[in-house]
């Protein structure tokens, strides 16, 4: 199959990709954003970095003025040791090689709300959360209230 070392810099590229091209579905309004990170150390040590907390979030789909159970997206933000916080969220067509992403906390409206929070002390990374999140996106069978119950639940 595939070695582990391919296996890490495919994740890497995937999460380079997200962070590129997440802010365009964050619920920012659809405002795009230059690179958050640029290069493969600093992409590296994200996709490598300790997650202390994790909170599981929730907001209005874009265009409704509120939520109401699944009619709502849902992502994790996760907090890093440095104090630096990302969201890891999933949906159709946000990602090219993932449809879980990263994006940098900057990039996200003030809709979202936190539903659930839990402390994983740095025993899990980014990469834990994205993996968990899933590669693929089904609105029936694997959306972003799936993963990001996955990723709430490792």
């Amino acid at each position: 199959m595939f070695s582990k070392t391919f296996v890490k810099v495919a994740v890497g590229l995937a999460i380079f990709i997200a962070v590129v091209e997440g802010g365009l579905s964050s619920g920012t309004g659809g405002k795009t954003h230059s690179y958050d990170l640029s290069n493969m150390s600093d992409l590296r040590r994200l996709y490598n970095s300790g997650v202390h907390k994790a909170e599981r979030m929730k907001r209005p789909l874009d265009g409704m003025p509120f939520s109401l159970g699944a009619l709502s997206h849902s992502g994790v933000r996760v907090t890093l040791a440095d104090g630096s916080q990302w969201l890891v969220h999933k949906g159709d067509d946000f990602g090219k090689s993932s449809q879980t992403v990263v994006v940098d906390t900057r990039h996200m409206s003030d809709k979202w709300r936190v539903v659930e929070t839990k402390d994983f002390g740095g025993s899990k990374t980014v990469s834990d959360f994205v993996k968990a999140g899933g590669t693929d996106y089904s609105l029936l069978f694997d959306n972003c209230h799936a993963g990001a119950g996955r990723m709430m639940d490792q």
